[in-house]
């Protein structure tokens, strides 16, 4: 592994989460914001930035001193909660750490509760931010490090105000980080206004680097979209798949559609608390549901491996259709994106092409023998195979994940190691895949005993 002047302790920590090699945004990032300078780093969806901003931070930050040092800005409470579960996998090391997410839809009194007692790092959206620094709960003049993650999505969502607001009331001579994946006007303005001789890195996609993404437009009437919907994921078989909608009401009306129809679906958009989010997230993190049918903003910063499949229900703008579907065929393995629309649509199919620089291929839905329309109906084939159980202490109780699985394969649970999925850790929550079978049964066992000497509650999640 190169030497980018990461500390020991650091680098043990990448080799224990499987890291191999640093990609191409961390060799050129790191280097540069450990030396202090301002960066301005664009790059693609999925190429390791969150860790090429987090490493750094991590390496500079003082444990002793529990004021707020680093301050990472994220346009949506997703990418919120992704980003602190990254920094807190990277700094596993560092006793003591405290990275609190501030974001909207959950009670504000907690979030005050971790800022009083003291923070290392704060992960969060503008609003929130700014609703915090109007109650003079947070203080920025000791800040060392500001990331502006995602900075184009935050300023297409008309975040400049709040952000100029939230940078106005940190030290001036902070460390200043831009990280966006395209570099508009507005980031330009933004850049050349709060930050100092910026070092510029751009990572070009090469076409080795480019995922293996197979983009096919199912040409449909009207009245049969949903059937067709139906109809390609008994086609394909996905494992795990994302349905983007334009619109919060198509959202809900195809998840109970899809849901009556037999299928293992569920829905993430706006209208839902951050409580609501966090469990549909973590069922679909773990598979215990196989379809997430979304809208653009609430799936910003959702990051699932192998995600087999995304449909686009709606057709997006171009820039839109671009993010959608790099969230499949990534890490060397092969994704489809899969779009549905009439023959109308074939203008904006077009615009796409041309963003691309590529051609879409038009297939026609095949319903039948006969060629006839029906209401496919989901098979066994279509139920996900694990369930999840939530259990009423987390990363706040010293919980950890080998504390589960210990519980539940150790001598009291009994259950076999491969019977057991992914296990989360969140703050005051943690939870863990079953396979489907053994599901009350282990929940039972969990109810009956301790998990590292606790009392639980436990909950199989709906």
């Amino acid at each position: 592994m190169l030497d980018l002047g990461l500390s020991q302790s650091l680098i043990q920590v990448i080799e224990e989460l499987g890291y191999t090699e640093f990609t191409p945004i961390q060799v050129q990032s790191v280097p540069v914001l450990l030396s202090g300078k301002d960066l301005v780093g664009q790059s693609k969806t999925g190429s390791g930035k969150t860790a090429a901003f987090s490493l750094p931070i991590l390496e500079k930050l003082d444990l002793h001193d529990r004021n707020v040092q680093a301050l990472v800005l994220c346009p949506t409470r997703e990418l919120c909660a992704q980003v602190a579960r990254e920094i807190r996998k990277l700094g596993r090391r560092h006793a003591g750490l405290q990275v609190q997410a501030l974001s909207g839809g959950e009670p504000i009194y907690h979030q005050v509760a971790a800022l009083e007692k003291g923070v290392h790092i704060v992960v969060g959206t503008p609003g929130r931010i700014l609703d915090h620094l109007k109650r003079k709960n947070l203080d920025l003049s000791q800040i060392t490090t500001v990331v502006l993650d995602e900075a184009d999505r935050m300023l297409d969502m008309g975040f400049q105000d709040d952000m100029e607001v939230i940078l106005g009331a940190t030290n001036s001579d902070r460390q200043t980080v831009f990280f966006s994946a395209t570099f508009p006007r507005t980031v330009e303005s933004m850049s050349r206004k709060y930050q100092r001789d910026p070092v510029r890195v751009t990572i070009e996609e090469t076409s080795e680097e480019a995922p293996d993404i197979t983009q096919i437009f199912y040409e449909i009437h009207a009245e049969t979209k949903t059937e067709a919907l139906m109809q390609l994921l008994l086609q394909y078989k996905p494992e795990s798949a994302i349905v983007f909608c334009n619109m919060k009401v198509t959202v809900d009306d195809l998840t109970q559609m899809l849901s009556e129809a037999g299928f293992s679906t569920t829905c993430i958009h706006g209208d839902l608390d951050q409580s609501e989010r966090d469990r549909v997230m973590v069922k679909f993190r773990n598979q215990s549901v196989r379809i997430l049918i979304a809208t653009d903003v609430a799936a910003r910063g959702i990051d699932v491996q192998d995600l087999d499949v995304v449909f686009n229900y709606d057709i997006p703008n171009p820039d839109i259709y671009l993010h959608r579907i790099g969230r499949t065929g990534r890490a060397g393995k092969k994704g489809f994106a899969l779009t549905i629309g009439t023959n109308r649509m074939q203008p904006k199919l077009r615009d796409i092409e041309k963003f691309m620089g590529m051609r879409i291929e038009r297939k026609k839905i095949i319903w039948g023998e006969r060629g006839e329309i029906f209401r496919p109906e989901a098979g066994p084939e279509q139920a996900a195979l694990m369930s999840t159980i939530r259990i009423s202490a987390g990363r706040k109780d010293k919980m950890r994940a080998g504390d589960i699985l210990g519980a539940l394969t150790g001598e009291a649970g009994s259950f076999e190691a491969s019977e057991i999925g992914k296990i989360e850790i969140q703050d005051r929550f943690s939870y863990v895949a079953v396979a489907k079978g053994i599901a009350s049964a282990a929940a039972d066992r969990l109810r009956k005993g301790t998990i590292k000497g606790l009392m639980c509650q436990i909950q199989l999640v709906r």
